[in-house]
């Protein structure tokens, strides 16, 4: 696991995407408003949905995720409104826009979400907390990501189908790739692309949980290699590498917000 490189013109490029796509998703999911209608013959009659005030729903399917894009500031809670985990601002310590990936919400009487349950990018692994629906914008994922260690093997699926996969490294047994359920929450190109890095890392939500001392808290990264022959192999930091060409085919087609499962 290596020091993250400075994002450079594309990290810069693939940010202004993103904001696009949250933007564009406003409309379906920032006030986050659902109401249905029924007609009577005359077509006069219209009923609108209705919540209990404080229920919470579970947000996505099976084939769709959420991720929540910050605006301007997000405070993260423990529970809505109290006991405060982490503020976050626009950008990350990378300077790429602060992703969280969503869970539920908390709806009011007209089923608008007023907080969102996140999962953050935050020790420990995997910790989740309440931030303020007006203080982000969705946007829709439509990816996932299955590292399964024990067979050395990264697979990316769309809509549900396996579209690509890779043999990777993975971290030795002195400095393990944790397990767990994460997600996608920067996208960084390394200055070199014949560097260890590779062409470029998609970090993940993870951090190592030996490796305390590293630079940002040792996160973890599927990344490329300029070590192809120790692919297939428990070697790394923690991170997973993989073949650069199918790392560039990785980035391109991983949006940030994707769900990563890590498995032994």
């Amino acid at each position: 696991m290596q020091r993250p490189a400075k994002p450079g013109a594309t990290v810069l490029f693939v940010r202004a995407l993103l904001l696009i796509l949250a933007a564009s998703a406003v409309a379906g999911c920032g006030g986050d408003r659902t109401a249905s209608t029924d007609s009577d013959v005359a077509g006069a009659k219209k009923t609108v949905r209705m919540c209990a005030a404080g229920s919470i729903e579970r947000v996505g399917t099976a084939h769709t995720s959420y991720a929540a894009v910050v605006q301007e500031r997000a405070d993260a809670y423990r529970t809505p409104g109290a006991g405060r985990l982490a503020s976050f601002g626009p950008e990350n310590v990378n300077g790429v826009p602060t992703v969280f990936a969503v869970l539920a919400k908390r709806v009011d009487v007209s089923c608008a979400a007023r907080w969102y349950r996140v999962q953050l990018p935050l020790k420990p692994n995997g910790i989740t907390g309440w931030v303020r629906a007006a203080d982000v914008e969705l946007a829709p994922v439509r990816t996932r990501i299955e590292v399964d260690l024990s067979e050395r093997l990264v697979t990316l699926f769309d809509r549900g189908r396996p579209v690509l996969s890779a043999t990777a490294a993975i971290g030795s047994a002195q400095t393990p790739t944790p397990t767990g359920r994460y997600y996608v929450n920067q996208r960084l190109v390394p200055a070199d692309p014949s560097g260890p890095f590779g062409p470029g890392a998609i970090g993940i939500s993870a951090f190592s949980e030996v490796l305390t001392g590293w630079t940002q808290g040792g996160p973890i990264a599927i990344h490329g290699t300029n070590r192809p022959d120790l692919l297939g192999r428990a070697v790394s930091n923690g991170c997973i590498r993989v073949r650069n060409d199918l790392l560039r085919r990785f980035f391109d087609r991983t949006r940030a917000g994707t769900p990563v499962t890590v498995r032994a």
